[in-house]
C-alpha cells in the first residue's frame, strides 16, 4: 500500500503546485521509497511509494500512457496484475493529506459522530466525521467528469445463501482450506520482497504461520508485542506466541512495552490516524509496526477471520437471542451506546435521529441471506471490516512503511464462507471450521484458548497517568469550545472510569478522549 493525493478543480484553474507538495509530504510515511508529481490543466496528482512489487524506477507514480493520454495514481495490490495487464496490453496500453490542502470545511458531521460513538469508531461510507470529506463506498468505483458530475458503479456484492448443492462438513471444510491456502500463498507470491507474520498467538495469525510453513516459506520471520499487566487483564499473549513460533522454528521478534513509552508515542499515533480510531489495539500495531518494518516491508495479519467465521463473543450471543427485530437482536450485543444514551451523550445542536440502528435496520435486511447470523456476518463483512480492523491495521502499519496483507478477506474465501451454514462456524466456541483445518496443524494449546487480542489494558482500565492524560484532553479549553460533549456526561465518566465499558469491554472514557484528541491534534493544526 502507497500514498495518493490529487486535485481536480472545476473553476478553470489550475491546482497550485504547493497545495499538492503539502498533501504529499503528509504521505511520505506511507510511501517512503518514491513520490512523484503530475499535472496537466484542472489535475494534478501525487503519489509516494512503497515498493513491494518490481522494485525498480519504471513502477513509479504517477504512471502515464502518453499514447492514450492516460494518467494514473493508485494505491492498493493487485494480486492477479499479470492477467490484467495482459488485459490491457490487448487493448492497446502500454488522504490526513486533504487537510492539509486546506480550504475543508471542518464542521462536525452529525450523522457520521452517532456513528463514531454506537459502532466503535466506524464511520460508513460517504459519512466521515468531518462534513467536507466524504468517502466512497465500499466495492463501488466513482467517475468524475470535467463538469463535476459523478457516475458511481458497485462492481461486488456478497451473497450469504447455502449453494444449490449441499455440501457436507467434511466437504465445507476442504474447500475453505484449500481456498485459504490459496489466499495465503497469493499474498507471498505477489512481492519481491520477504514477508513476515503479526503474531499475536491466537488462532488465526497462528493458522498463517502454519500453512506459510507448510508451503515452503523458508527463514519465515514471526513478530508479536505486550505490554504491561493491569491487575483486571494481562498485557501480552507471549506464552501462545512463543509457542508457535517455537512450534514451527521461525525468527521471531518480541517486543515488551513500558506504559510509559505508549503514553509518550500515543500523540503520533493519533496524528497517524485518517479518521478517529478507538480500539486499543491501534496503538498497539503502531508501536509493533515500528519494530517490524525495521525487518521486513510486508507482513500478512489475521484481520477478518472473526468476521468472516464468526469468532466474536458476540455472534453466539446475538444467535441465542430470540426476541425483538434482527436489529434488536444486533444492537443489544454490538453497540457501544444505546441511543438514548448518545443523545445525553453530545450537546444540543448535535442530537438528532437514531442514525446507527436505521443503517444496520437497512443492512440486515438487504436480500440474499437465508439466516440471521448470515446477515450479521455480511453485514460485518462489507461494511464494518472495512471501517474498524482494515482501517486501523492499515493506517497503523502504513505509517512506517509496512504493508499489512490480510488473507481472510481475499474475496473468494469470503464468498465460500458467507454461502456456510452459520452452525459450522459457531461451533466449538466459534470458527468451528477453522479449528477443524488448524488440528494437527497447530498445538491443541492454541486452537483451543480463549479467543484473546493485542491487549492493552491501561486503555481499557483507565487509571494513573493515563487518566490525568485523558482528564487534560477533556478539560482543554478546546474540548470545552468544540461543545462537542455534555460536561456532566463527560465528568460522570472521569470521576468512575473503569464503570463505563462498552458491551465489547471498551472504555468509554477512551472513547471521548480519542476522538477529542485528534481534532485537536489534526483538525486544529490544519486550520492554523
Amino acid at each position: 500500500m502507497c500514498g495518493i493525493a490529487g486535485e481536480l478543480r472545476f473553476d478553470g484553474a489550475r491546482p497550485d503546485p504547493a497545495v499538492i507538495a503539502r498533501m504529499s509530504a503528509r504521505l511520505a510515511r506511507r510511501g517512503p521509497d518514491a513520490e512523484g508529481v503530475w499535472s496537466e490543466g484542472p489535475v494534478a496528482f501525487a503519489h509516494r511509494r512503497l515498493a513491494i512489487i518490481d522494485l525498480s524506477a519504471r513502477s513509479h507514480q504517477p504512471m502515464l500512457d502518453a499514447a492514450l493520454g492516460l494518467a494514473l495514481v493508485f494505491n492498493g495490490t493487485i494480486y492477479n496484475y499479470p492477467e490484467l495487464r495482459s488485459v490491457l496490453q490487448g487493448c492497446g496500453h502500454h488522504l490526513q493529506a486533504l487537510l492539509a490542502a486546506g480550504d475543508v470545511d471542518t464542521a462536525i458531521d452529525a450523522v457520521a459522530l452517532h456513528y463514531q460513538f454506537t459502532l466503535h469508531a466506524v464511520v460508513p461510507p460517504p459519512h466521515t466525521v468531518l462534513a467536507g470529506i466524504r468517502k466512497i463506498e465500499q466495492a463501488t468505483t466513482m467517475s468524475v467528469a470535467a463538469s463535476g458530475a459523478t457516475t458511481t458503479r458497485r462492481y461486488w456484492s456478497l451473497r450469504g445463501q447455502r449453494p444449490a448443492t449441499p455440501l457436507t462438513e467434511h466437504q465445507w471444510t476442504e474447500a475453505i482450506n484449500a481456498a485459504l491456502r490459496a489466499a495465503v500463498k497469493k499474498r507471498i507470491e505477489i512481492a519481491d520482497v520477504k514477508v513476515g507474520v503479526l503474531l499475536s498467538g491466537g488462532l488465526d495469525s497462528s493458522l498463517l504461520v502454519a500453512l506459510l510453513a507448510e508451503q515452503g516459506v523458508s527463514d519465515l520471520m514471526t513478530f508479536s508485542v505486550g505490554f504491561e499487566d493491569q491487575p483486571e487483564e494481562a498485557g501480552s499473549e507471549f506464552e501462545y506466541s512463543d509457542a508457535v513460533a517455537d512450534y514451527f522454528g521461525t525468527r521471531h521478534h518480541q517486543y515488551r512495552i513500558a506504559n510509559a513509552e505508549v503514553l509518550r508515542r500515543l500523540p503520533e499515533a493519533v496524528d497517524c490516524m485518517a479518521e478517529p480510531m478507538v480500539s486499543q489495539d491501534v496503538v498497539s500495531f503502531y508501536l509493533l509496526a515500528e519494530q517490524v518494518s525495521r525487518t521486513v516491508k510486508v507482513v500478512q495479519s489475521g484481520q477478518g477471520a472473526d468476521e468472516i467465521f464468526a469468532g466474536y463473543a458476540w455472534h453466539p450471543r446475538m444467535a441465542a437471542e430470540t426476541d425483538g427485530t434482527p436489529l434488536d437482536r444486533f444492537r443489544r450485543h454490538y453497540f457501544d451506546r444505546d441511543d438514548d444514551e448518545y443523545q445525553a451523550m453530545v450537546a444540543p445542536p448535535l442530537r438528532g435521529a437514531d442514525h446507527s440502528a436505521r443503517l444496520l435496520a437497512a443492512k440486515l435486511a438487504e436480500p440474499y441471506a437465508d439466516d440471521f447470523i448470515d446477515q450479521v456476518l455480511r453485514a460485518e463483512a462489507t461494511l464494518l471490516v472495512t471501517d474498524d480492523p482494515v482501517k486501523r491495521v492499515d493506517n497503523m502499519t502504513m505509517a512506517w512503511g509496512l504493508e499489512a496483507r490480510v488473507p481472510f478477506l481475499d474475496h473468494r474465501l469470503v464468498e465460500l464462507a458467507a454461502q456456510m451454514p452459520p452452525q459450522l462456524k459457531l461451533a466449538s466456541g466459534g470458527k468451528h471450521v477453522l479449528k477443524r483445518i488448524a488440528r494437527g496443524l497447530l498445538p491443541d494449546a492454541v486452537i483451543d484458548r480463549p479467543k484473546g487480542y493485542f491487549p492493552m489494558p491501561a486503555l481499557k482500565y483507565v487509571r494513573g497517568e493515563f487518566l490525568d492524560f485523558m482528564r487534560g484532553i477533556l478539560d482543554a479549553r478546546a474540548c470545552r469550545e468544540r461543545g462537542v460533549y455534555r460536561r456532566d456526561y463527560v465528568e460522570r465518566l472521569l470521576a468512575e472510569p473503569d464503570r463505563h465499558l462498552t458491551r465489547i469491554q471498551g472504555s468509554k472514557l477512551w472513547h471521548l478522549a480519542l476522538f477529542e484528541y485528534w481534532m485537536q491534534r489534526n483538525v486544529d493544526t490544519a486550520a492554523r
